[in-house]
């Protein structure tokens, strides 16, 4: 009986076995992502619609707009801040002023500018602010909502921020993604109003908290170095930051609001597009015949 006892043994754990360790890690890392999803949609989705989030859930495509758009705003600021000469790297100086990327009222002929001033940072703490917001919030977002959708609000938001700040803010330059980061941020935040009964009160008590003390203190900030630090150098406008916000309240929470809905049949989103087109045309005319901004 020993023996036989020993002939039907597996000497060693055989991959695919039941009892075998290498069974273990797949099903441990799929716990994981299961966790991990199960806690995205108690963030981004309310309670009725969870279920049918987690039975598609995957990370195919994974959330690769906000990681490549992330990826190349620290590209360009480490340029400037390595390769291009700066008396120092905490707050950049002559070297973003000069660059084609950033927005300046005297250049906005040169249309790129409404956009890629978004790659243009004016230092570090600038940068990681926006970096850190866009991460915790973008990513989570594209995992629900994919890429599409969460490119749309923040690009709209991008644009939003340089054409208001060309409007209400006509003399001032702009650098930064804020009006990307504020469009995902106002886009979450109305989400986390509409749907708050459907989320646990402390959760949903918690999520507003937290955007509108981000949102104040760092508006605040941008305030108090607009109109209080006086400083030889260029002033930056702070509008983007509202501009961005408007379009993630509008176009934003349409977009994330849609989820397993079919987002041309919601009578919402024509009027956001609508309101959007008619805001980018007053703009440009605003910006080619009424503009106090030098030519």
């Amino acid at each position: 009986m020993g023996d036989n006892d020993i002939e039907e043994r597996d000497p060693f754990p055989v991959e695919g076995d039941d009892e075998g360790g290498f069974q273990e890690n797949p099903k441990r890392k799929r716990r994981r992502v299961e966790q991990l999803h199960s806690n995205v949609s108690k963030w981004m989705l309310p309670e009725e619609l969870r279920e049918t989030y987690l039975e598609r859930a995957n990370c195919c495509p994974p959330p690769i707009f906000i990681i490549l758009i992330s990826l190349a705003e620290l590209g360009v600021f480490i340029y400037y801040a390595v390769w291009k000469p700066q008396k120092q790297w905490i707050t950049l100086g002559v070297g973003i002023w000069e660059s084609p990327l950033t927005y300046k009222p005297e250049q906005r002929e040169e249309a790129w500018r409404f956009v890629s001033y978004m790659f243009v940072h004016a230092g570090v703490e600038h940068i990681l602010g926006n970096l850190l917001m866009q991460l915790l919030l973008g990513i989570p977002l594209e995992l629900v909502h994919k890429g599409f959708e969460v490119g749309m609000v923040y690009m709209a938001g991008v644009l939003a921020g340089s054409l208001a700040s060309s409007i209400f803010d006509p003399l001032s330059a702009l650098v930064g993604a804020s009006g990307g980061v504020y469009a995902l941020m106002g886009g979450y935040f109305m989400n986390a109003v509409v749907n708050f009964k459907e989320m646990r009160v402390l959760l949903g008590v918690f999520r507003i908290l937290i955007i509108v003390l981000i949102v104040g203190t760092d508006v605040g900030f941008a305030i108090y170095r607009r109109f209080i630090v006086h400083d030889a150098a260029m002033k930056v406008s702070f509008v983007a930051h509202i501009g961005g916000g408007v379009a993630g309240m509008t176009i934003g929470y349409v977009f994330f609001t849609n989820y397993d809905k079919a987002l041309l049949k919601d009578p919402r989103f024509w009027m956001c597009i609508v309101g959007y087109i008619a805001f980018f045309l007053f703009a440009v005319i605003f910006n080619i015949f009424l503009s106090p901004a030098p030519a």
